[in-house]
């Protein structure tokens, strides 16, 4: 059978560190083991990455603008469209991870050069718009403005034309269906996790890798990876971490990530509210790394007090680790976890919830033990990235052979 060839096309990714790019990497190592041809499109978001990389046997394309700015995403749109022409011969369809911008272009070209397209939402809103609302405002502009409604119109009758769409929670999936896209051509797919990269340590390598990783050893550790960014509901947490030191001296937050480019960036309020409240002990910023595995195996707990999230990659991250988890039930955290089963679901922006959720794990270790247990099974059951891969490669064969039938699609 002939390979299908594959462009994973994203507004930044790997080594950028995030949901949307840890998901497109998954994808597209998945793929790559699978024996598809792959390459990657994407933006070369810092002057220091190449602008053509191999990953194995992946290659990852950069494109202009170069270097940081919310307005250098957009042109993505245009500099990618002669790179997707020259390259027409290495894909036979197009995969856009996070289509609210560079997903006109991709249907566009799709139909000019004859390749499938298919369309990922890595964020609630996308089709809706409603996404744009925080970079709107900064611009001192209204998502009720006729120009920004007329926009998003123009670019949804545009969408509309792909071959298929993958949503990752039903809200998605609704978004697509409200915007006019029939059912049928809407495929629930969940975010994944590799699971030969995050899995659970025992205790005494747990303290091994406090120590490799320069942490003290004493003490529980509660953790939050992923971009310090305000939705995340970092300043929450930061609000609640001094009453948690008060009962349990000895726990340490870390908070592994940076604000990055993100519009919603909070990491310098994070530090200078640990500094106010002299958390300099018990609050560690690591920064970017790119070992986060070994920071959720040196941890007890993980906490995502988000107050807006689609599929959290982090969340699944620390479940497989065996972490017990606290979060919130947004987007598909409300259908990842049952509160006291396999984690605790506290409501958005609760102060006192929150609070009472992660004491509650530092005091009982037997409840901890049990809820992270629980969300390791969770992960292996639904979230696995060899389980959700599959799901993937049979919509890109159908999408790219409608002839065929699904007994006849490559697993």
């Amino acid at each position: 059978m002939t390979t299908l060839k594959v462009c994973i096309f994203t507004e930044t990714y790997y080594p950028v560190i995030g949901g949307g790019e840890t998901q497109a990497r998954l994808l597209a190592d998945g793929l790559a083991a699978q024996g598809f041809p792959v390459i990657i499109l994407t933006r070369r978001s810092d002057a220091s990455l190449a602008k053509v990389e191999r990953f194995g046997a992946i290659t990852v394309y950069r494109l202009p603008p170069v270097g940081r700015g919310q307005l250098k995403k957009w042109g993505l749109m245009f500099s990618s469209v002669p790179r997707l022409i020259q390259l027409r011969h290495q894909y036979d369809l197009i995969f856009v991870s996070g289509f609210r911008i560079v997903g006109v272009t991709a249907v566009l070209l799709g139909k000019l050069l004859g390749k499938s397209v298919v369309l990922k939402a890595d964020s609630q809103g996308e089709m809706s718009g409603e996404f744009f609302t925080a970079g709107l405002a900064k611009l001192r502009l209204s998502p009720s403005s006729f120009l920004f409604r007329l926009f998003v119109r123009g670019r949804n009758a545009v969408l509309k034309r792909a071959d298929a769409f993958a949503a990752i929670t039903a809200e998605t999936a609704v978004e697509m269906t409200d915007a006019g896209i029939p059912p049928s051509a809407i495929h629930m797919i969940p975010n994944s996790v590799d699971t030969d990269r995050f899995f659970p340590v025992d205790a005494p390598q747990k303290m091994a890798l406090r120590q490799k990783l320069g942490l003290p050893p004493d003490g529980k550790y509660v953790i939050y990876t992923g971009r310090l960014v305000s939705y995340k509901g970092l300043p929450l947490l930061l609000n609640v971490w001094p009453e948690i030191v008060r009962q349990h001296p000895d726990a340490r937050l870390l908070l592994v990530g940076t604000g990055g480019l993100d519009i919603h960036n909070c990491e310098a309020e994070l530090k200078a509210a640990a500094h106010a409240n002299g958390l300099q002990d018990s609050i560690i910023f690591t920064g970017s790394v790119q070992n986060v595995p070994d920071y959720l195996q040196a941890s007890d707990i993980f906490v995502l007090p988000t107050e807006d999230d689609a599929f959290p990659s982090s969340l699944i991250e620390a479940m497989t680790c065996r972490l017990a988890v606290v979060s919130t039930p947004v987007g598909a955290i409300k259908i990842i976890l049952t509160d006291g089963q396999n984690g605790l679901l506290v409501p958005p922006g609760d102060f006192e919830q929150l609070f009472r959720a992660v004491d509650s794990l530092l005091t009982d270790a037997d409840l901890a033990a049990r809820l992270g247990q629980a969300g390791w099974q969770t992960v292996q059951n639904c979230y696995a990235a060899e389980i959700v891969n599959r799901q993937y490669i049979r919509l890109f064969w159908a999408v790219a052979r409608p002839f065929q039938t699904f007994s006849t699609l490559q697993t």
